[in-house]
């Protein structure tokens, strides 16, 4: 495949970004509803942007709320090759202080009730999610953390719970014992769509503070991620743009680009052709 169109899903913290040339905001309809916002579009040197603030501009949309298949969607749509998601976490491991960057690897996925796949009844699709992030995609980001000046961590399990409360501390307690690393609220099902898209994904979790699972500190509260988010957030524009101007001009092939070869069950006969309409984008080139 030739050139780069990364996508950018900025968190908490990150609701812009910084150096784009040509840059403009555009709307884009999806056929799942309506994503979080415009998208604003440009490139930096030879690499096509795409950013999408995930909770909307002014932080307006809940994680519960959040309309990751639309999200995913429009991305998809306008001819992201590559996905890096930006999120704010807590730390469940003292060496992951605040301020520091985890390259998440892996997930579990404690949410419930949000819709987690695009496939369904009249078209069943099964994508492999035992390794969830682009391998690629993970070390160019840990790369380009290290040159923003993070303190970064390459690797750890990031425990997706529903929210929009914090954790409890038995909570907190039990996702450590579950050897979790990292805990945020949207992540899940955004890695599971990416993957069913075709899209390599990778995630950058920036640290805003411990959870609650210290024993002697405070519980996490807004004022407290807010203070540390200001710092992340500066670390994380500069890492967006060391990793925009690494990218090689061509985009070596990856196997994500072609997961859903083996992943579509349902026979041709019968599929639903309403619900292949709405797949025209995540899944057209396998269908």
């Amino acid at each position: 495949m030739s050139g780069w169109t990364i996508g950018i899903i900025g968190g908490s913290g990150l609701y812009d970004v910084d150096g784009v040339e040509d840059g403009a905001w555009v709307d884009v309809a999806s056929p799942w509803g309506e994503p979080s916002d415009a998208l604003f579009r440009g490139r930096v040197g030879h690499v096509r942007v795409v950013f999408l603030p995930r909770h909307g501009r002014g932080h307006r949309i809940s994680p519960s709320e959040l309309n990751a298949r639309a999200n995913i969607d429009v991305l998809k749509r306008v001819g992201v090759t590559d996905v890096l998601a930006i999120s704010s976490v807590g730390s469940l491991a003292e060496a992951r202080p605040p301020g520091s960057f985890t390259i998440v690897d892996q997930f579990i996925d404690r949410t419930k009730g949000r819709p987690s796949s695009f496939y369904g009844s009249g078209m069943v699709a099964h994508v492999s999610m035992a390794d969830p992030v682009c391998p690629r995609l993970s070390a160019l980001a840990a790369e380009a953390a290290k040159a923003a000046g993070a303190q970064t961590h390459v690797g750890g399990t990031y425990l997706a719970m529903e929210g929009p409360q914090f954790s409890t501390r038995a909570e907190s307690e039990l996702y450590r014992q579950w050897g979790c690393d990292v805990i945020g609220m949207t992540a899940m099902p955004e890695a599971k769509l990416a993957r069913e898209a075709e899209l390599p994904y990778a995630l950058v979790g920036m640290i805003t503070d411990y959870d609650c699972w210290r024993e002697g500190e405070d519980a996490v509260d807004v004022a407290q991620v807010i203070q540390q988010l200001s710092a992340n957030a500066v670390k994380a524009r500069a890492l967006v743009m060391h990793l925009l101007r690494s990218l090689p001009v061509e985009r070596p092939p990856s196997p994500i680009d072609t997961c859903l070869d083996t992943a579509l069950i349902t026979a041709p006969h019968a599929r639903d052709p309403e619900l292949l309409a709405k797949l025209d984008a995540v899944a057209g080139r396998a269908l």
